[in-house]
């Protein structure tokens, strides 16, 4: 009632969009004399479909100070990305009650590639951003809910697509750069833009190291980044290419006991083992077209990535072997190829699209190890796995009459899973897992919009999704630790969703969104791959709202507000034992973007989430965590000076909390249930210089 009071009141209905900003081609050297990064300022009443859609653009992207590559995500609104581990793997991530570990529900894509991994040796559905160099990125666009024909797999919660600036965007000076910073922060950045008649390219290369605050542990970060694209106009539309080359190295300062603090024996900034870490490769080329052609428009691309990962973890310490201890390593050797082709067309009050898609994933060996200082002790598991998919397609929107949109769309996916044990003398219990599997599903999506007058929109969406699980979930048989007989899983878990919104503008001053939002899913099912097995949990259901606010005072100061409360219970289950581990109620962002003088900009943003239990029964809770950010940059003729202070109040809230048995040196042999935390980093400086040309 709250949030819908302050719709009614501070806005008679305005707007949410992007502010679309172009720093001018004559002299990129004068970009930020000439630009004020003022949010989202942009009105798309009238395009958008639903309230919990918008873009980002590259100068809100630059604005901001963050801390890893994965922190782009948070720019969705109610997103939350954390880390648990070392800065070379993916980031964990919460959206409208959902744990999504490293993004189950929600998808994410990089110009034509999806970053998902499928039957991944971590988690379904792991996004690793690290490969994305984020001063090369024009735009991301976010979508929320299953309403939308053309996302499909872990798309339910939302998803984001990534793309890379070009010379059309304007967007892109060709730049030197040096950031240093405190625990041995060092990072080198090289980006240009070449030009030959309809031929553009542009390249970037980023070069990061980083030891860390850690107490008892070196992270030794070594991560090489190569991105590059390149576009020219062709035939009645434009070739785009992207090549992308990632190589990560680190060790990993994982969460630790609470107990251990509490005791002494570690300070906050601890670790039990000091031989976690890993590293990780990923290197890809897309190809794509868009254009005008047979009587509209047709998107075609394919893809090709080849990714690697060699990860070593213990998060219970000496539970399960008291004399080697429990430390494990996870593996992922692929290769992924698709593509996608759509076509649309457009008359008198409607548009239509056709489109198909294609994947499979070829998974040399996937599996799970028992380690002890990084040597491998004994094979759990492992596998090779073939994943393929397919899926059609078709949308549109037709305009019913001066006023009300319609939007209706119809998915279909088509799954094949293949697995093949592999290392039997290793480990003859996986054996009994190989299989083969299959599964379809039908997702139909519907949407009307219905606009008051250019300044104000409303949005009823429903729609059905899913996401996929892990293929050794679909076939196995036997616990590869236990050797208990186990029933397979159902490959695709469904989900479905309904959602009422609001968007508006007023005065080109104050724009606002609201949406209200129902999400259930069948079954959390989810492939555990720190034990080498499936677990089936009960279905569950999500209710929440979201509220945006984004202020612009005059053309030199805005201030952006977005809250988000979700409530999150497994379904069918006793009223005591239904909550959700993981499923953050409340989400607050408060942004701060300021042109103190032509050649000054101040920006600060400031992320809260709140309790969140971490047990069913909600007898153990996170106590939460709000983190400040701030930037100072400052423009000398071609050189940019800029300022980050990470963590400016330098708060010792936990950055993510989990609840499990653990056991330490000296404890009885069942262990001991303790919360599991790892902290916020400590505030931290970083200077950076820029020259641009």
């Amino acid at each position: 009632m709250l949030l819908l009071a302050l719709f009614a009141c501070a806005t008679e209905l305005s707007a949410h969009g992007t502010e679309q900003i172009r720093i001018p081609n004559e002299s990129s050297a004068q970009a930020l004399d000439e630009i004020t990064v003022l949010g989202r300022r942009e009105n798309i009443v009238g395009t958008a479909l639903s309230a919990s859609q918008g873009e980002i653009s590259a100068a809100q992207i630059q604005s901001r100070a963050i801390t890893r590559a994965g922190d782009l995500t948070e720019f969705v609104p109610g997103l939350i990305a954390t880390q648990h581990s070392g800065n070379g793997k993916a980031n964990q991530y919460f959206l409208r009650g959902f744990n999504l570990d490293h993004a189950t529900d929600f998808a994410t894509y990089f110009e034509d590639m999806p970053v998902n991994m499928r039957s991944h040796g971590h988690g379904q559905g792991y996004s690793d951003l690290n490969f994305v160099i984020p001063e090369m990125i024009g735009e991301i666009r976010y979508r929320k809910g299953p309403y939308f024909a053309d996302a499909g797999d872990f798309s339910s919660a939302g998803a984001a697509t990534f793309r890379m600036a070009s010379l059309q965007d304007n967007e892109t000076p060709s730049v030197i750069g040096l950031t240093i910073g405190e625990f041995g922060y060092q990072r080198t950045l090289a980006m240009h833009e070449l030009t030959a008649g309809a031929n553009e390219l542009y390249l970037g290369v980023e070069a990061q190291g980083y030891d860390g605050p850690w107490r008892d542990i070196n992270e030794d970060t070594a991560k090489r980044n190569f991105n590059a694209k390149y576009t020219r106009e062709l035939e009645n539309g434009r070739l785009r290419v992207s090549a992308l080359a990632y190589d990560n190295r680190w060790n990993s300062a994982d969460q630790i006991p609470a107990r251990a603090v509490a005791s002494g024996l570690l300070s906050e900034y601890g670790q039990i083992d000091r031989d976690v870490g890993g590293e990780s490769s990923r290197y890809s080329l897309s190809v794509g077209y868009a254009g005008s052609a047979f009587g509209g428009w047709f998107d075609a691309s394919m893809y090709g990535i080849d990714y690697d990962l060699d990860l070593y973890s213990n998060f219970s310490y000496l539970l399960n072997d008291p004399e080697s201890g429990d430390e494990f390593n996870q593996f992922d050797q692929r290769r992924i190829f698709g593509g996608q082709a759509s076509q649309s067309f457009s008359g008198d009050g409607y548009s239509l699209r056709v489109g198909v898609e294609s994947r499979i994933d070829l998974i040399a060996n996937v599996g799970l190890a028992q380690t002890a200082a990084r040597v491998r002790q004994s094979l759990v598991r492992a596998d090779r796995v073939r994943e393929a998919s397919v899926a059609a397609f078709v949308d549109g929107e037709w305009k019913l009459s001066e006023r009300l949109r319609a939007y209706a769309g119809l998915r279909f996916d088509d799954y094949q899973f293949q697995v093949t044990a592999r290392d039997c003398d290793q480990a003859p219990i996986n054996c009994s897992n190989s299989g083969r599997a299959s599964a379809h599903i039908a997702s139909p999506k519907l949407s009307l919009i219905y606009t008051l007058n250019d300044q104000a929109e409303f949005y009823l969406s429903g729609g059905r999704g899913f996401h996929s699980n892990d293929a050794r979930g679909s076939t196995i048989r036997v616990d590869p630790l236990s050797g208990a007989s186990v029933d397979p899983v159902t490959p695709l878990a469904k989900t479905k969703g309904v959602e009422l919104g609001a968007r508006g503008y007023l005065n080109d001053q104050l724009h606002t969104t609201l949406a209200v939002w129902h999400l259930q899913n069948e079954s959390e099912l989810i492939y555990v791959g720190d034990a080498g097995t499936t677990e089936a949990g009960p279905g569950a259901r999500r209710n929440g709202v979201e509220f945006g606010a984004y202020y612009f005072a005059n053309e030199r100061l805005s201030v952006d507000l977005e809250a988000s409360y979700t409530k999150a219970r497994f379904a069918a289950v006793a009223p005591n034992q239904n909550y959700i581990p993981g499923a953050i109620p409340l989400t607050l962002a408060l942004g701060l973007n300021a042109q103190l003088k032509d050649d000054l900009r101040l920006s600060a943003h400031v992320r809260h989430f709140s309790n969140y239990p971490l047990l069913e029964d909600n007898s153990v809770q996170s106590e939460g965590s709000t983190l400040v950010n701030v930037r100072l940059a400052k423009q000398f003729d071609q050189w940019l000076l800029s300022a980050d202070l990470l963590n400016a109040l330098n708060s010792k809230d936990h950055d993510i909390d989990y609840y499990y048995t653990s056991r330490l040196p000296g404890e009885a042999l069942e262990g001991v249930e303790d919360i599991h935390f790892r902290i916020l980093e400590p505030r931290a400086l970083r200077l950076n210089v820029q020259y641009r040309f």
